[in-house]
């Protein structure tokens, strides 16, 4: 299966650019601001807004987003369906500003609480730079964000990144290790005493439970908006951010020994550098398993905490789908945005920080979303089996061609893009249970995982 997306649904969506970049302005006159601190895991507010629902799932196609622009006192530019005005703004880091905490909502609890674990990150190579998130893993300087900011989506191997802490201090960053099949990179800072955010479980979220966005859209650092998780065992498939290879190999670096069988309907990806993706069916691109919330997500917020009630991350924000787009190419926030599930982060930061590099499942297999493969008469969706590879894990499994794959380990899926999202983000050599249709008997069966290389 390699991570291409499937058709897209009804409707026009368009990732969100990046702002573009203005001629710095002087700074502002420095003022402080102190927060009160506020225990989110005590304070009564904080369990008044959980709700549950069933989990629902599909794909869509949507692209990568990093964050508008650095610096303190820059013009961002807001656009209108008409005209764009010039609007200024200040992303210096702030720390939560709470002037009644006998007063304070449910979000302000946990703003206050996890603020000091998000950071902005600034990454600048040649002439192109971008703003994006962070969230903070360890005291000792080890921060998680997406591959496609440290990358500059792709553009740059050895971009320059410095770290912006929620009080101001400003610290040079080096790339531990990027994962660009899960759009996720671990950087590290030397010298600083940071606070480490809390993982909640992703595995036991509800849909309707809160979910808290915290980062530096446009570069606005502590920037807060909420909403809930309007969907579970989300889909997507976006642009690869994987970094240019300087070795001089011309061998993409992020390939997919499996294949998913077409058709190749490709959206237009914004690189959020400014540029412009293509539909070529040569593009790499990747398939994400995420959670779908409505808090607020704009270019910018890339790599920051997607929250839960109680101040714990239960995701990693990575990409927002769009309506459209303005005359100047902007486009921003619906309430359709995207965060990589906090276990699948940890997992992965977690390899990352001990070998440099993160594995990935492997099934061994070409699929097709069912509606796709005119040999089917399946009444259900589902991916289609259309090649087996010799000595993989569908073989030894028993799996054919014909199958048709409903669900993987316990996750329904509806198509190639779903399984293909559900096999990556398994650990290699790890066993999954698939379920899958043949004849039109219902058989479920353990296999052991291959290695993506």
């Amino acid at each position: 299966m390699t991570d291409a997306p499937q058709n897209p649904a009804e409707g026009s969506i368009t990732p969100a650019p990046q702002a573009p970049r203005a001629r710095r302005a002087p700074a502002p006159a420095a003022v402080t601001v102190e927060a009160q601190p506020i225990n989110a895991d005590e304070h009564p507010a904080i369990a008044k807004r959980r709700g549950a629902a069933v989990g629902v799932v599909a794909a869509l196609a949507v692209g990568a987003l990093v964050g508008g622009i650095s610096g303190a006192g820059v013009a961002l530019w807001a656009t209108s369906s008409s005209s764009n005005h010039s609007v200024t703004g200040n992303p210096t880091a702030q720390t939560i500003t709470v002037n009644d905490p006998k007063n304070v909502t449910p979000v302000t609890a946990v703003a206050a609480k996890a603020a000091p674990s998000v950071v902005t990150i600034n990454v600048t190579a040649a002439k192109s730079g971008g703003t994006g998130s962070g969230v903070v893993l360890s005291s000792d300087g080890y921060i998680l964000t997406n591959t496609h900011v440290v990358t500059l989506d792709g553009a740059a191997a050895d971009a320059k990144i410095s770290v912006t802490t929620y009080d101001g201090r400003i610290f040079s960053a080096k790339v531990v290790g990027t994962d660009p099949t899960s759009d996720l990179a671990v950087i590290k800072v030397d010298g600083a005493d940071l606070t480490p955010a809390g993982f909640a479980d992703s595995s036991k979220l509800n849909v309707g439970d809160t979910a808290i966005a915290i980062g530096a859209p446009l570069g606005l650092s502590g920037s807060v908006t909420d909403g809930i998780v309007s969907a579970l065992n989300r889909s997507i498939t976006i642009a690869s951010s994987a970094a240019p290879d300087t070795s001089g190999d011309s061998t993409p670096s992020t390939p997919a020994p499996d294949q998913q069988k077409g058709p190749y309907d490709f959206w237009n990806f914004d690189l959020g550098q400014g540029q412009s993706g293509t539909t070529a069916k040569s593009s790499a691109t990747i398939s994400l398993a995420v959670i779908q919330t409505d808090a607020a997500i704009n270019p910018g917020n890339s790599g920051g905490a997607l929250l839960d009630s109680n101040g714990n991350v239960i995701g990693i924000n990575v990409a927002i789908a769009s309506s459209g787009s303005t005359t100047s190419g902007q486009a921003g926030s619906i309430g359709v945005g995207f965060a990589i599930p906090s276990n699948v982060a940890q997992r992965i930061s977690k390899e990352i920080i001990a070998t440099g590099t993160a594995t990935h499942g492997l099934l061994g297999a070409s699929v097709a979303d069912v509606t796709d493969d005119t040999t089917q008469n399946s009444k259900f969706v589902g991916a289609s089996i259309m090649e087996i590879t010799q000595g993989g894990a569908a073989e030894a499994a028993g799996l054919k061609v014909g199958d048709v794959v409903t669900n993987f380990n316990g996750i329904p899926i509806t198509g190639k893009t779903d399984l293909t999202a559900q096999v990556r983000a398994a650990a290699a050599g790890s066993t999954a249970t698939v379920t899958y249709l043949r004849g039109g008997s219902a058989s479920t069966v353990d296999l052991k995982l291959g290695t993506l290389k």
